[in-house]
């Protein structure tokens, strides 16, 4: 219910300060567990996904912003959990596991922390460990634009990925997430 809520006064919010453009939402399936991977340009991020994605996200977010009651309290309503960033969170790990055996879908910035030049970075390997160890479909996801007021935002969302080009019997999941960065980069390009 509060996701929701919150949901609809951010997307109203941001559809007055962005001229918002989806695209591929028909991409992401209605059913089952599901990935989406997107590029990292600002702290809004996450509810502009959020609010364009037509499932509910578990978003992964940094461990710092649970430190406070108000705002840990609040995430949690959110469907986020905390991830321990430069290091291996076996909880974190465990945690968005759970999430997509229980059929949700997993939110997630392969690169680990913004972009500050719009560029995309190498991601983690955790992006891949998830779609290793997971039957979910992974959706890359671009998020084109600035968050500059009245500026134009588009987020694009992918077809699936189908690791075709990963000709390795058991790629390392930084070769997978290396994969799903490829795709994030060609949404870029081919919309920007």
């Amino acid at each position: 219910m509060i996701y929701k809520f919150a949901k609809n006064v951010v997307s109203l919010i941001f559809h007055i300060l962005f001229r918002i453009k989806v695209e591929g939402k028909e991409n992401v399936p209605k059913k089952g567990p599901v990935i989406i991977c997107s590029n990292h340009i600002s702290n809004f991020d996450p509810p502009l996904v959020g609010i364009t994605s037509p499932r509910v996200i578990h978003f992964m977010a940094k461990e710092e912003l649970f430190e406070k009651g108000w705002l840990k309290t609040l995430l949690s309503h959110l469907n986020a959990f905390p991830v321990k960033r430069g290091m291996r969170d076996r909880n974190a790990l465990r945690n968005g596991l759970k999430r997509l055996e229980e059929g949700h879908t997993l939110g997630l910035f392969p690169e680990g922390t913004r972009s500050k030049n719009g560029e995309v970075k190498k991601g983690l390997a955790g992006a891949g460990f998830f779609a290793m160890r997971s039957n979910a479909t992974v959706i890359p996801c671009a998020i084109i634009g600035t968050y500059e007021k009245f500026s134009k935002l588009k987020v694009v969302y992918g077809p699936p990925i189908q690791f075709d080009s990963l000709k390795k019997e058991k790629p390392s999941a930084q070769e997978v997430t290396d994969e799903i960065m490829d795709h994030i980069k060609r949404l870029l390009d081919e919309n920007r």
